[in-house]
């Protein structure tokens, strides 16, 4: 057994977080070196807290040295734990309180226009990040975390699902890939996680061992609430077994794709034009609409370049899919404006849709616009682009009683 063990992040340009580290003793008792600027604030809560958690890992005798940068109760409770089980054989897990707000689940067919990766293990950028309105939130444990932190991220992440207010965002936690992956649920499912990135997806096979690595979970722990699946497809391989992939549970919600990965795959380079991705982006849309699910796209790199991003969105948009990824929130707007439909778009819809509900308001089994007889899928694409109009704003909620909703 190691006699010492350390964890959490320190430094001067660290902020929201913390540095724990423990040196098992034969005897004295605990022995506290706090160095925090927020001691005269928080250092009895702080010095309670390590008693606590020492006493329910058994732990009687320590020398321990906490270096506070303004962590939250949920982020310092996350590197005790992960400082303690560096020195101990236990599987106990010291969990924060579930906040009610956390307790929500979302839909299958819900936006999915925006979602924001957030490194896993870098606390500062969970704390304010549902107030940033992407429709979904990425706990990510995989490509933004060093191998040598992931186990750290995965308490980071499950205590932030129980602990940080996500103010109604779709909880989105990307995993990690093969068995690390299906280890990464054991700590994530059981929060009220709501959809699990699957990354690097080659084959079907590999939903259908995390769906039910998922169902067991929940199972056990005598939960009842549906947790999703997204795979992102990064490879040749992935792009020819999209559709398999796509259909492996009734869980895929959508289907993404990873372009750095994919090009890297190929042996290519990306270019501004993306003529090289261009057939891989159609099997995804492709894919996902014959599977029924949403066809997402990949994030874009530049942060600083809005016009860039804009284009893009816009591309997005003409193949056929309904959202992309985002790694910094001022892309987050950009994303859901260009995705809203156009003007023209929302009257031919608004048309479409009052003479669907005319038609059955006479009772009439066929709905014509003017002499064009509309199918049931046009009515519910225009339905659902009277959805995105209003969400967008561009289109009152009371556009009208009978046929707004």
């Amino acid at each position: 057994m190691k006699r010492t063990g350390a964890a959490g992040n320190r430094g001067p340009d660290i902020r929201s977080d913390c540095y724990f580290e423990i040196e098992l003793t034969d005897s004295g008792g605990i022995q506290m070196d706090i160095r925090s600027k927020v001691d005269r604030l928080f250092g009895t809560e702080n010095r309670q807290l390590i008693r606590d958690m020492l006493d329910f890992f058994d732990i009687p005798n320590a020398k321990v040295i906490l270096e506070d940068s303004g962590a939250l109760s949920f982020v310092m409770m996350a590197r005790i734990e992960a400082a303690v089980k560096k020195v101990t054989d236990t599987n106990k897990e010291y969990l924060p309180e579930l906040i009610p707000e956390n307790r929500y689940s979302t839909q299958r067919d819900r936006y999915r226009r925006s979602r924001l990766y957030l490194p896993g293990n870098t606390p500062k950028l969970f704390i304010n990040a549902g107030l940033h309105q992407s429709d979904g939130i990425i706990l990510d444990l995989e490509d933004s975390v060093a191998p040598a932190k992931k186990d750290e991220a995965r308490m980071l992440v499950r205590n932030a699902l129980r602990r940080n207010d996500f103010y109604g965002t779709e909880r989105m936690v990307r995993i990690n890939q093969h068995s690390r992956g299906l280890k990464d649920l054991e700590f994530v499912v059981p929060q009220h996680v709501n959809l699990i990135l699957m990354p690097k997806c080659e084959s079907a096979d590999q939903l259908v061992a995390a769906d039910l690595k998922i169902q067991g979970i929940l199972t056990s722990h005598q939960l009842d609430y549906p947790v999703y699946l997204m795979p992102i497809i990064e490879s040749a391989k992935g792009i020819m077994n999209a559709y398999s992939i796509a259909c492996a549970s009734e869980n895929v919600v959508a289907l993404a794709i990873g372009l750095e990965d994919y090009t890297a795959d190929l042996g290519i380079q990306r270019t501004p034009e993306g003529k090289e991705t261009f057939f891989a982006r159609n099997v995804i849309v492709n894919a996902a609409r014959a599977a029924g699910i949403q066809a997402i796209d990949s994030v874009f790199s530049d942060v600083a370049d809005q016009d860039g991003l804009r284009t893009v969105v816009k591309e997005s948009k003409s193949l056929g899919f309904e959202g992309m990824g985002c790694i910094h929130p001022r892309q987050v707007p950009i994303i859901h404006e260009t995705f809203a439909p156009g003007d023209s778009e929302i009257e031919k819809a608004k048309k479409i849709v009052t003479a669907f509900y005319e038609a059955e308001e006479k009772g009439l089994g066929v709905v014509a616009l003017g002499s064009k007889m509309i199918d049931p899928p046009v009515v519910k694409r225009a339905q659902k682009t009277i959805s995105l109009a209003i969400d967008a704003g561009k289109l009152a909620k009371n556009w009208s009683k009978s046929y707004g909703n």
